[in-house]
């Protein structure tokens, strides 16, 4: 191995958190090299945010033309993927990167290609098709490995050829019958997506309903809109072993007492969640625990002796905007510039059903579970001026939960057309702690599915 080199800084993973990283600082003028052993720019823009949402764009497009007898006339639709399909292609060029790589090239950074992995504090090693190079970092390291999708032990899963969030979005035609396990935001999302492509979907989840984490409202509002799609929803349900022989897989569910029942499907999507990148990175060496999940980092995104970490690695939540967020403070800290403690309280949320479920802060059981005392507003969508007129699509329902104590609110969730959207309201007002009395005093604009928002303030005084 040839001498190390001495750098500013190493980032090690260059999706969205390492990659923000990356060029800032080299356009701070430190000399940066970055490490990538997949495609700059990470999961989001080739297998997570970008091409899911481009696919659940086509079949909301399909979902609305379906609504046309019942609004506006007379319809005939005709399902095709392979529209979307070539949106995917042209929007990740055809899984290359030089859209992201380039940029980093451009601001200064050298991109390395390979597998790295830490050597003690500000070392790193790097395993490239060249041969191992070695890195002293002066400031220090930046981890940003991210994660990867995680199949559960189910007996005679491995090495069939099922579906992950990678391997879906190449989908250039929806299989007559999908199989989904997992009932999480990408099972939901994609079972949904491909439901109105035309697959029959099984949808199954292990815990006791779908989209677990968020409001039971919410799990209930978007479960029901599936069931009225045709989407066979099962909760509750342990696969006991998968088969795969040519072009089917058989799912053998339990049975009480008898011999369980078998779903047969064309092809099986694995959404059960995702493990952090954190074996062979060399944490040990630094003095951190791989085997802990998690990278904890302090408010300054810290993890030790010239380390800093970024991203689904450091547990704050596995979406692009975290990452985001977090790497604006690194760079900061990193450059000596005055550093904004990092702040999770607001944390959002959505997943990208339709109905969408918003998020913001914490659930009642989280604000229970923490101790708040807790006061409950809620409003039925459908109900509200605009989700009436919106007719067919309009399910959902406003929480908002406020301290009663200090009269803020510390969660919302908003299930409705454009729920995403609906809810950033929702999140300023958890973020900086508005007084309640405050927001009841705004003027909602009518009609709106924001006044729903109206609606649950009012419902906090039942």
């Amino acid at each position: 191995m040839s001498p190390a080199h001495q750098v500013d800084v190493v980032v090690l993973g260059l999706g969205a958190g390492g990659e923000h990283v990356a060029i800032k600082l080299a356009r701070a003028g430190l000399s940066v090299v970055g490490v990538e052993r997949d495609l700059v720019g990470g999961e989001c823009p080739f297998w997570g945010c970008t091409p899911s949402k481009l696919m659940i764009r086509g079949a909301h497009v399909l979902a609305e033309a379906r609504h046309v007898d019942e609004l506006a006339g007379y319809a005939h639709v005709e399902p095709d993927l392979g529209p979307t399909a070539r949106r995917i292609r042209e929007a990740n060029h055809d899984w290359t990167d030089d859209g992201h790589s380039g940029p980093l090239e451009e601001a200064g950074v050298r991109l390395v290609r390979g597998r790295g992995r830490l050597d003690g504090p500000g070392r790193v090693l790097v395993e490239t098709p060249a041969g191992p190079e070695a890195y002293v970092a002066t400031r220090g390291v930046v981890l940003a490995t991210g994660t990867e999708a995680d199949a559960p032990p189910v007996p005679g899963l491995a090495g069939t050829p099922y579906w992950t969030n990678r391997e879906v979005v190449h989908a250039t035609t929806a299989p007559a019958r999908l199989g989904v396990l997992g009932g999480g935001p990408i099972g939901a999302e994609l079972a949904q997506a491909f439901a109105r492509f035309g697959s029959a979907v099984t949808l199954l989840e292990a815990g006791p309903r779908i989209l677990g984490p968020e409001e039971p409202e919410a799990s209930a509002a978007v479960a029901a809109a599936f069931i009225r799609e045709g989407i066979d929803v099962r909760t509750g349900v342990e696969v006991e072993r998968v088969e795969h022989d040519g072009g089917t897989f058989r799912l053998h569910l339990p049975g009480a007492d008898l011999p369980g029942e078998v779903v047969e499907v064309d092809e099986l999507l694995v959404a059960t969640g995702r493990r952090p990148n954190l074996e062979g990175i060399g944490l040990e060496t630094v003095g951190l625990d791989p085997a802990a999940g998690r990278v904890p980092v302090d408010e300054r995104l810290r993890a030790g002796e010239r380390l800093w970490a970024v991203g689904d690695v450091t547990g704050e939540g596995t979406f692009t905007h975290v990452a985001k967020y977090q790497a604006v403070g690194v760079v900061a800290d990193v450059l000596g510039r005055d550093v904004r403690p990092a702040d999770y309280r607001g944390l959002t949320r959505v997943t990208f059903t339709d109905p969408e479920v918003g998020a913001v802060g914490l659930t009642e059981e989280q604000a229970r579970e923490a101790g708040v005392e807790v006061r409950v507003g809620r409003a039925d969508v459908p109900r509200s001026s605009r989700g009436w007129m919106h007719g067919p699509g309009n399910e959902g329902v406003v929480k908002v939960l406020e301290d009663a104590a200090r009269g803020v609110l510390v969660g919302g969730t908003v299930v409705a057309p454009y729920g995403g959207e609906v809810m950033g309201l929702l999140s300023t007002a958890v973020h900086a702690e508005v007084p309640v009395e405050v927001l009841r005093g705004m003027h909602f604009p009518f009609p709106t599915f924001q006044r729903a928002i109206e609606t649950a303030l009012r419902d906090l005084d039942r």
